[in-house]
């Protein structure tokens, strides 16, 4: 029977070896559609065990707290790259081993936070900027102080999330999102609550929903969302201020202590083919990376100023970097004096 299983994966394309083979992934929930998963499946032979967080938060939080190897494949934002990889929790890319790196658009091939991406590869970026509703928003607002005017009162939706949040308000103050001065997050904090009679609620989840069936009328919000949003309502419409924004670039990476690491080089190369990368710009609607599937895409997606702003336009966004310890948990701790406030 043994040797009739062996005849019948050999049969398939799959050799003994990668029938046993899998590979452990942790991700952003709604980032990586399920028929990607099936066809690394379907090719490799590598069997994927796939789950998600919904924050950058979750994640690191659960490596941490766990001694032992859990995940093969992680897809942490820009900043918790520089953060883990500095509490050493990252494994030293080899480069050998990822041959379609080279069809990363160069934007997002030496950036601060992760420089000559040697810790982690790029897959999906996007910006947080401004939604608003034009049939009920009389006033177009390009800055983030627009926000905090009279008309918005208890109709503003926020990303639930404390440094999208801060980086509004820093910027509204003149100073840069990735600000580590205490007095200066003290203000922005001290502005934050100067707009809570405008919030109507905040949310990092179901924000599609939320944009079409108008519960909101303006706030900040994913630009990847307001595109989505905009194809089922038309009213929907998304800014980038002119006071500033910032980038967002979420990353592969392969933790420290993963067990399967030829099966997480296998997975992250497989997401870096260009055929594959269009199929998540496509379903997903995030920005890509990858120049090369960026081209596959259809016009009236990749010339669409939502997702792919001019480069003029992109000279006023900022990449986030870590804050450092210290400064995350001064965030934390306004972030919840805020919601109590709220």
């Amino acid at each position: 029977m043994r040797y009739l299983i062996l005849i019948l994966l050999v049969g398939l394309g799959i050799d003994q070896a990668s029938a046993s083979r899998s590979v452990n992934v942790y991700v952003w929930g709604g980032e990586i559609p399920k028929q990607v998963i099936a066809q690394f499946e379907v090719n490799t032979g590598i069997k994927v065990n796939f789950s998600t967080y919904d924050s950058n938060e979750t994640l690191f939080a659960k490596l941490r707290a766990s001694k032992n190897s859990i995940y093969d494949v992680i897809l942490p934002s820009s900043y918790f790259v520089e953060r883990m990889h500095n509490q050493g929790m990252l494994l030293k890319l080899d480069r050998n081993q990822l041959s379609n790196l080279k069809h990363l658009d160069p934007l997002f091939t030496n950036n601060k936070y992760d420089p000559k991406n040697r810790y982690s590869v790029p897959l999906i970026w996007g910006a947080t900027g401004i939604f608003y509703n034009q049939t009920l928003v009389s006033h177009r607002p390009d800055t983030w102080n627009n926000l905090w005017e009279s008309t918005f009162t208890n109709k503003l939706l926020l990303l639930d999330d404390a440094r999208e949040v801060f980086a509004i308000a820093l910027m509204s103050l003149g100073y840069p999102p990735d600000d580590v001065k205490q007095p200066d997050i003290k203000k922005a904090y001290e502005k934050l609550l100067t707009l809570v009679p405008n919030i109507k609620l905040f949310s990092s989840e179901g924000i599609q929903a939320i944009l079409i069936d108008e519960d909101a009328v303006a706030g900040l919000v994913w630009n990847g969302d307001a595109f989505k949003a905009h194809a089922e309502n038309k009213q929907i419409q998304f800014i980038y201020p002119k006071d500033g924004f910032v980038i967002w670039v979420d990353c592969l990476a392969i933790p420290a202590n993963a067990a399967h690491i030829s099966e997480a080089y296998a997975f992250i190369n497989f997401l870096l083919r260009p055929e594959v990368a269009a199929n998540i710009g496509l379903t997903q609607g995030h920005g890509l990376t990858n120049a090369t599937g960026k081209a596959m895409l259809p016009l009236a997606i990749r010339n669409n100023t939502m997702i792919y702003p001019s480069l003029e336009t992109l000279a006023h966004g900022h990449f986030q970097g870590d804050p450092g310890e210290e400064t995350m948990a001064l965030f934390n701790q306004y972030w919840q004096e805020l919601k109590l406030a709220f």
